[in-house]
């Protein structure tokens, strides 16, 4: 009697987690993701039809809607790729190609019609790595304060952005050609806005988030038609502003060639010769290990790598010549580094920067960078990049905006989590500012983390939640951050104290000699 009572207790046991699994109908079908206490997950949703075979470098196909419920409580496969150890966001599933998916996390209960605010997060990576699994990129605090949390998978390396004779002549997507990564993240969006109000979030209220690689698609949105609508606040980290402006490869060591080259040029990798038809059917033949051919951020770029190219349609130019020309989308903009970010300069060192980089305003760049004789050239050389490749246009772009009267805040993430501040002596580096906004700092850290990275991560948070809200980060409990004012030029710090403060920048004399440099203000 005992063992038939407990059988009978085990099957309702099963049938009521049955149950209450949460349920939620997409336009392909019913999807059911599980309950994390106050949350609710769901994994691994297509968005796409997988982009294999025929649809290898294809704009992103329709999904095939599917009969009774899928379950979506396991990441999808990340994007092909070939991962790297020292990644600072490990990957959590096994690459593939088939691999267009959607995740989202959002408050228990939370329904159509609670119109709730919207985050999509859209990684980086160099457009060569990333995807959307690692646990220091979960929705989790998010969906905690009110948020429904959306991430996605992108085609990175070749698969996300790749040209070839034959695939212009064939044109089967009417010119959407090369960067087929940004056409997924068009594609995403554009899923949300189908979709997102059946997890109880508000369409009208998106805000879209990306770092590095993933801030510059954040860029491309802002400046791109096909992404008119589809978001309506935006957050950029590490994304600098200058962008990508090439309808032409430059080739390692072999001169401008088009990017149509490029992709001749791997196909002769692999022995395949001409550009017509039998020429793209056996580079669609090629295993998705041949075609990653041992690219990642590590290794570099080789020369028949093209990455993200200007088109015209889905990549218009940099969002700092889109704001130039007042054709940004409108929405508000929260933006910046962290202090040690990564670092762009085409000098070897100081006495070549001052003849090159800054030869119409040596004198003011030397003024601006050599205020330490003490300090060491490499460090100032590595300082410089860093305004070239993110301050200056940072502040560019925020007093561009502003002008046009849209709300900015700019900030400069310089806190460096305790594990890490015996090896960080110039500060955080790309992407370390991630956690933080995240709140996923104990996922990044583990048992290292400390309560003063707690607290941190908490006020980061709290300011990217209000953000995602309202369109302005400030909130009860927290230090102010003003919107960006030009005359006042303040930034938000994040310091290595643990203290967020509102300063005047204490860059401003080198981002005025880049500036100048450039020919801005």
């Amino acid at each position: 009697m005992k063992k038939i009572l407990g059988g009978i207790l085990t099957l309702l046991t099963v049938a009521c987690a049955a149950v209450a699994a949460p349920q939620v109908r997409v336009e392909s079908g019913r999807v059911a993701g599980d309950t994390i206490g106050d949350l609710e997950r769901f994994l691994g949703i297509p968005y796409a039809a997988p982009p294999v075979g025929q649809l290898r470098w294809r704009a992103p196909q329709p999904v095939r809607a599917w009969q009774g419920v899928r379950k979506a409580t396991q990441h999808g496969n990340d994007c092909m790729q070939e991962p790297y150890p020292s990644d600072a966001a490990p990957l959590g599933t096994t690459p593939a190609e088939d691999c267009l998916v959607m995740n989202v996390w959002k408050p228990t209960g939370a329904k159509a019609g609670d119109n709730l605010p919207v985050l999509v997060w859209i990684y980086g990576g160099g457009n060569v790595n990333g995807g959307a699994s690692p646990s220091v990129y979960d929705g989790e605090s998010f969906a905690r304060n009110g948020v429904v949390f959306v991430s996605f998978n992108w085609r990175v390396g070749r698969f996300g952005f790749f040209a070839f004779p034959e695939l212009t002549k064939q044109n089967p997507d009417n010119g959407l050609l090369a960067n087929y990564g940004y056409l997924d993240s068009i594609a995403a969006l554009r899923w949300v806005q189908k979709n997102v109000a059946a997890f109880g979030g508000d369409p009208k209220q998106v805000t879209i988030y990306g770092q590095s690689a993933g801030a510059g698609q954040v860029q491309m949105l802002l400046t791109s038609p096909m992404a008119e609508g589809l978001f309506a606040r935006a957050i950029i980290q590490s994304g600098g502003g200058a962008g990508t402006e090439r309808p032409a490869f430059q080739g390692a060591g072999t001169g401008p060639i088009s990017i149509e080259q490029a992709g001749v040029n791997f196909a002769k990798r692999w022995g395949i010769q001409g550009t017509g038809a039998d020429a793209l059917k056996q580079l669609r033949a090629l295993t998705a290990e041949q075609v990653t051919d041992g690219i990642r951020i590590e290794a570099g770029q080789p020369n028949n790598f093209i990455g993200p190219v200007v088109d015209g349609r889905i990549l218009t130019g940099s969002l700092v010549k889109a704001v130039d020309a007042g054709r940004a989308a409108k929405v508000p903009l929260l933006i910046g580094s962290t202090t040690a970010d990564n670092s762009r300069i085409d000098a070897r060192t100081l006495d070549e920067a001052f003849a090159k980089t800054f030869a119409s305003v040596a004198d003011r760049a030397r003024a601006a960078y050599l205020t330490d004789p003490k300090a060491d050239p490499a460090y100032v050389l590595r300082e410089m990049g860093r305004d070239l490749s993110y301050n200056e246009s940072v502040r560019y772009v925020a007093t561009k905006l502003t002008a046009q009267g849209l709300p900015v805040y700019t900030y400069r993430f310089g806190y460096v989590a305790n594990a890490m501040r015996q090896e960080w002596k110039e500060g955080p580096p790309h992407a370390t500012d991630i956690p933080f906004s995240m709140n996923t700092v104990r996922a990044k850290y583990g048992d290292q983390v400390t309560s003063s990275d707690i607290a941190m991560s908490y006020m980061v948070h709290k300011y990217w939640v209000n953000f995602v809200r309202t369109g302005n980060p400030n909130g009860a409990g927290l230090p102010q951050w003003p919107a960006y004012d030009p005359r006042a030029d303040v930034i938000m710090t994040f310091a290595p104290d643990g203290i967020p403060r509102a300063i005047s920048d204490p860059y401003k004399a080198r981002i005025d000699a880049v500036a100048a440099s450039l020919g801005r203000r």
